[in-house]
Formats: C-alpha cells, sequence, structure tokens
C-alpha cells in the first residue's frame, strides 16, 4: 500500500507541474503519515543527506565553471579547436564538439558547455551557412562528454550516494577515455552529417595560428591539469581541489585574460548560490525520497524483479540501462543519481560490476536523458541559443542519438574502458 502512495504521489505531483524536489519530497511526506512514521524523520533525511563533506565540492565547481564562462576561456578554446578542425567539410561541428571536450575537461556542466560553447558557436555556423538544426544537435550532443571528462560535480554526488565511500578521483580517472572516444565519435558522426548536407569546408590558417590559439587558451585549460594533478599526487582532496580551482579562475580571468572584473564575480557568485541551493535542496528532498523507498524495500523488490527476467550479467546490465534511459527522459540529472544509485549499484555489484565503472555508466546513460524530450535541460538549452523548437530539434538530431548510445553500450560492456586508467594509479 505505502509503495503505491509513495509512487503515485510523485507522479501525480510531477504530472501537475510541481518541481521535482518538492514532488519528491511530499511524496516521502505522504508515505510517512501513511506508513506512521514520526514526520521529523523526513527532515532528518534531509538534513543527513546534504551533510556530507564531499558535496561541499559541488558549490566550488559550479562557481568556477560561471567564471570560466565569463572570463571568456569558451571563446579561446573556440579558437584553438577551429585552428585544429575547421579546415574540413562541416569542420565548425567538430569544432564545436572539441571545444566542448576542453570546456568539460575545466567546467564539468553540460548545461554550462551548452550554453557557453552554444552561445559562440552557432551564431558563427550561421554566418558560415551551416542549417541550425545542425548545429544546435552537435552543441547540446558534444555537451554530454563534459559530464564524464573531469571535474564533474555529478560524479560526485554519485560517490556520496553510493554509501560505499566510492573515490571521487578514481571517478575522475574512470571519465577521461570514455569522454575522449565519445568525442570522437561525435565528432565522426557530426563530419559524415556534414558530408551528407554538404556544408561548408573551412581553411587551415597555417601552424602559427594554432601555435598561437593553443598558447592563448593554456592558461585556461589549466585548471584541468592542476585539478587532476593535485587530487593524484594527494596534494589536495577532491574538494579542496574545486576551491582552488576558483581561486585560480579568478586569477586567469582577472590578470591573464583580462575579462573578468568584480561585477562578474559577484554575478557569478549570486547564480553560482542559487544553483547550489536548487541542486542541494534537490539532493535533500531525494534522500529522503531514497529512505523511503529502502523503508519499503523497493531496491530489493526491483533486484528479485531483474533476476526474474534474467540471471545473465550482461543482460541484467542491459535492462539496468533501459530502466535508466527511460527515468532519464522524466526526470532531472541530480535527483535520479540520488534515487536510483541505491536502487541500481547493489544489482550491478551482484552481477559483477566495479562501482567506479557503474558510475561512469550512470553517467553517460542519465546524460543522454539531458537532451531527450520532455525534460531535457540541455535541449532547453540548446532550443534557446538557437531559437528553435524543440520539435525540429528532435527530427533531425537521431545520428547523434544513437552515437551517444553506442557509446553508452561500448562503454557498458567494455569495462576497461573505465578502469584502465584508474588501475595505473
Amino acid at each position: 500500500m505505502e509503495i503505491i502512495v509513495l509512487f503515485l504521489v510523485l507522479f501525480v505531483m510531477l504530472a501537475l507541474g510541481v518541481p521535482v524536489a518538492f514532488a519528491l519530497f511530499g511524496a516521502a511526506l505522504t508515505t510517512f503519515m501513511v506508513a506512521d512514521i514520526p514526520l521529523i524523520v523526513a527532515v532528518q533525511r534531509m538534513a543527513a543527506g546534504i551533510s556530507v563533506f564531499t558535496l561541499m565540492a559541488i558549490p566550488f565547481f559550479i562557481f568556477a565553471g560561471d567564471l570560466m564562462y565569463r572570463a571568456g576561456i569558451a571563446e579561446r578554446l573556440v579558437r584553438v579547436a577551429d585552428a585544429a578542425f575547421g579546415r574540413v567539410r562541416g569542420g565548425l561541428g567538430l569544432v564545436d564538439v572539441g571545444a566542448s571536450m576542453m570546456f568539460g575537461a575545466v567546467s564539468g556542466s553540460a548545461i554550462a558547455s551548452a550554453s557557453a560553447i552554444g552561445s559562440t558557436m552557432v551564431p558563427l555556423m550561421d554566418e558560415k551557412g551551416y542549417d541550425r538544426d545542425y548545429s544546435v544537435n552537435v552543441t547540446v550532443t558534444a555537451a554530454i562528454v563534459g559530464l564524464l571528462i573531469p571535474p564533474s560535480h555529478n560524479m560526485i554526488i554519485y560517490a556520496a550516494a553510493s554509501g560505499i565511500g566510492v573515490s571521487i578521483g578514481d571517478l575522475f580517472l574512470a571519465g577521461i577515455v570514455p569522454g575522449l572516444m565519445t568525442g570522437s565519435m561525435l565528432m565522426l558522426t557530426a563530419w559524415l552529417v556534414a558530408r551528407k548536407r554538404n556544408l561548408p569546408r573551412g581553411h587551415f590558417p597555417g601552424w602559427g595560428a594554432f601555435t598561437r590559439a593553443a598558447l592563448y587558451a593554456l592558461p585556461g585549460l589549466m585548471t584541468g591539469v592542476i585539478i587532476m594533478g593535485g587530487i593524484l599526487s594527494g596534494i589536495f582532496t577532491p574538494t579542496e581541489s574545486s576551491a582552488i580551482a576558483v581561486i585560480y579562475t579568478i586569477i586567469v580571468g582577472s590578470l591573464v585574460y583580462r575579462n573578468l572584473g568584480w561585477r562578474g564575480t559577484w554575478e557569478a557568485a549570486q547564480k553560482s548560490v542559487r544553483t547550489t541551493a536548487l541542486v542541494l535542496f534537490i539532493i535533500a528532498a531525494a534522500t529522503a525520497f531514497g529512505f523511503a523507498l529502502a523503508l519499503l524495500e523497493v531496491p530489493a523488490a526491483l533486484a528479485a524483479l531483474i533476476g526474474v527476467m534474467t540471471d545473465n550479467p550482461l543482460m541484467t546490465l542491459l535492462v539496468i540501462n533501459i530502466m535508466l534511459l527511460i527515468l532519464g527522459t522524466f526526470m532531472d540529472m541530480a535527483p535520479l543519481i540520488v534515487i536510483t544509485t541505491p536502487i541500481f549499484l547493489p544489482v550491478a555489484m551482484a552481477n559483477g560490476v566495479d562501482p567506479v565503472h557503474f558510475g561512469i555508466i550512470l553517467m553517460i546513460n542519465l546524460g543522454i536523458g539531458l537532451v531527450t524530450p520532455p525534460v531535457g535541460s540541455v535541449l532547453f538549452v540548446g532550443s534557446a541559443v538557437g531559437k528553435l523548437p524543440i520539435a525540429q530539434i528532435v527530427r533531425t538530431i537521431w545520428p547523434f542519438y544513437l552515437t551517444l548510445i553506442a557509446a553508452l553500450l561500448l562503454i557498458s560492456f567494455v569495462p576497461a574502458l573505465s578502469l584502465w586508467l584508474p588501475g595505473q594509479f
């Protein structure tokens, strides 16, 4: 009875347009009332859900990502990618993917990447005669790579939600190879689509121009190197690295690129506080909802259901992926990580899946949900930047969807892609 109440209240509230965090908390609260559990338990679980030291990294990484956008780092990364790929057919599509990969390596946010790179690339591609839907398709799908290439605050959320002390450093390392592979696959798709549409070809500006662009962008790119180098060397923790990323970005933006002033820093701080409050409230509400799920033994029931469906580890992982893909079309990424990790991680581990490997599977799987209607936040950003309706974007995005699904399958069923690099350290 309580399980029916839990999910019925959640779906009704979501259908009525209630924000996800309030829907999760409302469902948990109603279930506690029906089950005659003291309501103070819900508040206690919410407080416990965000009283995690590693979550302190989230506001700093969000702040650093916004500062990087305001410092003009995205524009400089576009210049490097343009010098490298602009000369091939549909080269600006490859530039878009390349710039998104580099920006992801310093911001770790799909929404920030779609906004920063999209606001630069979409007008530029318009000017060169590219189809607008192609520009937006490339921008939104390439932004997903930023979820894999470290640093990624979503990996921090997963590490906290796992409850078994998954190493954030290992997760950061595990995302590098899958991120590079997914980006390369999207580049190939962008080139093939550009050839089919006979999109414009650019020209190579020469090695001198490429070298100058790379050197000019190097201070911004060093953010990712400093973060990963510091974590791997043991100089500082992932949480400390996020604070250092903020300090370094302010120095680069204000003293090197000189695009970042006091006003921009203050506006970035205000926006980061609002975003952090939203993310942490979602995590808190999702923790209360997750406690209700555990109390009602939903994870065990789901594991038993999957066990009835199949006892093959590969098929089990495939079923989990399908479930996550479906869920990702209806809910945002942060609450889904908190809700689904305690449910699916034990099932995956029981079938021999490493928790670090599962974290990378979760990142790209739920990332695909960010570009899938009806609740695709990155898709909405692309629609706003490109000034195109969602329906028009989705009509032609299918080659890039198929590429992301292919990357998901490779990452899921070839564990070495995720686990080789952490194993070296």
